[in-house]
């Protein structure tokens, strides 16, 4: 089951001079750009989180990935997450700050360092973003990130097509290909029944011939 502080989180309601937020974004964003540079996210992002903090993601309609504290978000989140991703980069190109609550939204991008054969670069398309609580002391309290799944899950296939993909990646994909939990990551709730999967798709072809 997932943390529920990840899985169900409560807005706060705390407020912090905006100057205070202005300066924490800016502090992250060169983190961020420090640690692309570096291929290194543990060193320069793991301060940045509180002892306590909570970091954790969607994986679909029932897998969570949640980190809890900070060093299970330098161990997972930033580091075994990250292992096969060094070169790529994340670029924010938006923020929404909320001081009155104490809240911030990022939205990045999630591009690869490999090019297509028109010079383009392999990038996870849809919106892709973090939403933060600041817990002051220029540390996140938790941090949710979201992005488009099926879009992530295409770019890997063109990825992989191209041969693009890194050793530790593949590795990755063959562990959940296997239904194998990678480090971090927990089921909502049980998984359906060998049938029941059965007949979900069997429903699902019958819809998409007949309309019914």
């Amino acid at each position: 089951m997932a943390d529920k502080r990840v899985a169900s989180i409560t807005p706060p309601n705390k407020a912090y001079p905006r100057e205070e937020l202005e300066e924490m974004v800016q502090r992250w964003l060169q983190a961020n750009i420090d640690a692309e540079k570096a291929g290194d996210w543990t060193s320069h992002l793991g301060p940045m989180y509180t002892e306590d903090a909570v970091y954790g993601w969607n994986i679909g309609p029932n897998e969570e990935f949640v980190a809890n504290g900070r060093k299970e978000i330098c161990d997972l989140a930033l580091g075994y997450q990250m292992h096969g991703f060094e070169e790529w980069e994340y670029p924010y190109h938006d923020i929404i700050i909320d001081e009155k609550r104490g809240t911030v939204i990022g939205f990045w991008k999630q591009v690869a360092p490999y090019k297509r054969e028109d010079g383009s670069h392999y990038e996870i398309a849809g919106i892709g973003g973090s939403w933060f609580e600041y817990a002051g002391n220029f540390q996140w309290a938790w941090q949710r990130d979201f992005f488009d799944l099926g879009n992530a899950k295409d770019c890997f296939f063109q990825l992989a097509g191209a041969g693009a993909l890194d050793k530790v990646v593949k590795e990755k994909i063959h562990l959940q290909a296997k239904g194998d939990l990678l480090p971090g990551h927990r089921r909502l709730r049980e998984e359906p029944s060998k049938i029941q999967k059965v007949r979900n798709t069997l429903a699902m072809v019958k819809i998409a011939v007949t309309g019914r």
